[in-house]
């Protein structure tokens, strides 16, 4: 698959079908996150697997009660390692770089399961302190997204985008 089909053909998925996904599969979505670009190849993401019934359950009410996550036969919780980012740049490191290098991951992962037939949706809207303790997340560690994975079970259309002439500046803004 080209990369501008899977870009363009990607959708995020709210409902799965109860197969389960290899743990081979997994490991080739993590293998897309880990050649994700980050500042000075730092690489300040952590990847937390999640198959267990409870935790999943437990996550999806972290998730302001959006069940689907718990519905997903494998949750993948991208996190940012601050201080690995913040001991080559500081304070821009752990506040900005961290967040960007895990967001090109979380894209990969995303992009490598719509390749692999799969369905994900990007949940950013969570509480993050109550993630961080259902994952026992360590300190300087933040969960940045929440990534349910699994076969569609629905195939959305997609959805309108900004027209090029709206977003484009030459020059200047």
């Amino acid at each position: 698959m080209e990369v501008l089909e899977a870009i363009k053909g990607r959708r995020s998925i709210r409902a799965f079908k109860s197969l389960d996904v290899s743990q081979e599969t997994v490991e080739k979505l993590i293998d897309a996150a880990r050649w994700a670009p980050s500042a000075g190849n730092l690489q300040p993401w952590e990847f937390v697997i999640v198959r267990n019934p409870e935790i999943k359950r437990k996550l999806a009410e972290a998730a302001l009660g959006q069940s689907f996550v718990e519905e997903a036969p494998v949750v993948i919780v991208v996190c940012a390692d601050e201080e690995r980012s913040a001991g080559g740049y500081g304070a821009r490191g752990r506040t900005l770089y961290c967040i960007q290098d895990t967001a090109a991951a979380i894209q990969n992962i995303h992009l490598a399961a719509y390749a692999l037939g799969l369905g994900t949706c990007w949940v950013g809207a969570f509480r993050e302190d109550e993630a961080k303790e259902i994952l026992k997340v360590p300190k300087g560690v933040r969960p940045v997204a929440i990534i349910p994975v699994g076969y569609a079970a629905e195939s959305p259309s997609p959805r309108s985008r900004r027209p090029s002439k709206h977003i484009i500046h030459y020059e200047t803004f």
